[in-house]
């Protein structure tokens, strides 16, 4: 049998180290969705087995996740996000050394971070206009950024996916290897492409995960968010770190009378999909909340929200997906600090934790309820009081479920791991996490802690008058004398005015006796209760009218009011900023004026 000629035998073995080469990078590269992995992994793949030195340059709109700049002059911004080399650090500070002059180094490397721009005439920008490999020889060391001393052989190969240019990679053979060729070029044009396409998923995915991102944080409140009457630290955690979005939620809701409802929610599921549904349930919640319903009656007719969504989503799809049945568990609580009382109520979610002064932490025994989504049976409602430094937990199952143990396993772990609760809340928060090694990635993770410090008494101003016409004017009296203790007279006028047209409006339209209340805490909030039912609606006087203005006039001079009802009739009130010693509180007489 004749021999195979050296050139034939040659041919092969590149063909079979291409095909070899093709083979890793199909293996190796792609395995991540970051930009800056799969660049390394490219890199991998070429140095040594394909080239000396290597990196890799993407433009600024790509890394940003945003589409590639269309064509150009090929001088946009770049960064270079990886680099390469099989040189010794020797012999590349060599190279940098030997194109040294008079003023110092021609060409500087491009560290990996840094951002560039090549020259209009480089071949680089030819490359990156064209959509085309460039080669470069020896022989056209000017045309070199970088290194131009030690270089025998580079390619400038286009990063195309989708026809659209996402950057440049360069390959480079050192002196005394032997000199890209034409196969070279087509290989490195393939291992780029295979790269470019793996890099543009990279960046689509960054893309929507910086949305949804956007999205989750959007929908969550503040990390320190503010409470009368509580001291309150945050926690949320995805369980999936790399998404960051999940369907926990919780939220903290300012209610009239310095009241606060704290609410923590889970929806069934992961991702963006949970996300929106979680958001849609929070913006639902605050609605509710902000009706000033009970908790039970919040769970209820959240209830009817979920399984209404739920319909609208499946009916969407032909035939019914159940992946779009909406369940969730919540627990929505509300605390008042002026009597230390919370009325609490809960759809199917884990039972709070609650830890008195001098006492362990113990779950609190409260009704269980069904998840939200599911329907037909009631929700109850239980209120207890909460007394001063008292600490009260809201968590999700993700915090104390796990497949290592049981989930009575993870709630006495959790109950331990409240401990030192006299430290700053925000301590109190991450010792729990650390403790309870949360960054399993099985379940998303929220932690509500709330410390209870009650509003002071001498911040409470609380009065019984008859219903009686003289009751006005006692009303009046009183709510002077209370903000001369308090040095808030500025508030005098515009509190006085106020306060007769409520108490006179609860003479004509409520019943029984009348209750007036002031609060002082990072506002004035006056208060008038009567056992009516009606509530109170503003409406708009004609000019020949003689009355119906009181509550224009209370919208006018007031930041805020309204209406809620209670156990034993309604509450109407308003709210006044304090002074701050730069700006006069309004005038009531020019309000007055204002209204004819």
């Amino acid at each position: 049998m004749s021999e195979i000629p050296a050139e034939a035998a040659g041919k092969a073995d590149d063909v079979r180290r291409a095909l070899a080469l093709l083979n890793a990078a199909g293996a190796r590269i792609g395995n991540s969705l970051d930009l800056d992995t799969t660049a390394r992994e490219l890199l991998d793949v070429a140095v040594p087995q394909f080239c000396d030195l290597a990196s890799v340059d993407l433009f600024q709109d790509v890394l940003a996740g945003d589409e590639p700049p269309g064509p150009s002059e090929g001088t946009g911004a770049l960064r270079r996000v990886a680099f390469a080399s099989a040189v010794s650090e020797a012999l590349l500070s060599m190279s940098l050394r030997s194109g040294e002059g008079a003023t110092g180094p021609r060409h500087s490397p491009i560290s990996v971070g840094s951002t560039h721009c090549y020259a209009a005439h480089a071949p680089h920008a030819e490359a990156l206009r064209t959509a085309r490999v460039q080669q470069l020889h020896a022989g056209e060391v000017e045309e070199f950024p970088e290194y131009g001393s030690l270089i025998q052989s580079t390619l400038a190969v286009p990063m195309v996916a989708r026809d659209r240019v996402l950057g440049l990679a360069q390959f480079s053979r050192a002196k005394g290897s032997q000199p890209f060729g034409e196969r070279d070029a087509a290989l490195a044009a393939e291992l780029a492409a295979r790269a470019a396409v793996c890099l543009d998923n990279a960046r689509l995915y960054r893309r929507e995960h910086e949305r949804a991102l956007i999205l989750q944080r959007s929908l969550l409140p503040p990390n320190d968010p503010d409470a009368v009457g509580l001291d309150i630290a945050c926690r949320y955690l995805p369980g999936n770190p790399a998404a960051e979005v999940g369907g926990d939620w919780f939220d903290v809701i300012e209610l009239p009378g310095h009241r606060t409802a704290v609410v923590v929610g889970d929806v069934m599921g992961r991702g963006l999909r949970a996300a929106v549904a979680m958001g849609e349930l929070r913006t639902a919640v605050r609605t509710l909340a902000l009706l000033d319903l009970e908790p039970a009656e919040v769970l209820t007719q959240l209830d009817e929200i979920a399984r209404g969504l739920g319909d609208t989503r499946r009916s969407a799809r032909q035939g019914g997906d159940l992946s779009e049945v909406y369940l969730a568990t919540c627990v929505y609580a509300v605390y008042d600090p002026v009597t230390r009382r919370c009325a609490l109520a809960n759809a199917g979610h884990m039972p709070p934790v609650l830890v008195e002064r001098g006492e362990p932490a113990r779950l609190m025994e409260v009704p269980k309820g069904v998840p939200l989504g599911v329907g037909g049976e009631p929700f109850e409602e239980i209120e207890f009081e909460l007394p001063d430094e008292a600490l009260l937990a809201l968590y999700t199952d993700g915090l104390v479920e796990s497949r290592d143990h049981s989930i009575d396993e993870g709630l006495e772990a959790f109950r331990r791991a409240i401990v030192n609760v006299h430290r700053p809340l925000e301590e109190v928060a991450d010792q729990v996490l650390t403790t309870l090694d949360v960054h399993h990635g099985e379940d998303d993770v929220a932690l509500l802690v709330a410390r209870v410090h009650g509003m002071p008494k001498e911040s409470v101003g609380d009065w019984t008058l008859p219903a009686e016409p003289r009751s006005v004017a006692r009303a009046r009296e009183l709510a002077c004398q209370q903000l001369a203790l308090w040095h808030v007279d500025e508030l005098a006028d515009t509190t006085e005015l106020l306060v007769s047209e409520l108490v006179t409006n609860a003479l004509r339209h409520g019943e029984g006796s009348i209750r007036l209340r002031l609060l002082l805490d990072r506002s004035l909030v006056c208060e008038v209760w009567d056992a009516g039912l009606v509530q109170p609606r503003r409406r708009r006087a004609r000019d020949t009218d003689e009355g119906g203005r009181g509550l224009q006039l209370v919208q006018m001079l007031s930041v805020g009011w309204g209406s809620r009802r209670t156990p034993y009739g309604k509450t109407v009130w308003f709210e006044l900023p304090l002074p701050d010693g730069q700006s006069k509180p309004q005038d009531p007489t020019g309000a007055l004026l204002d209204l004819f």
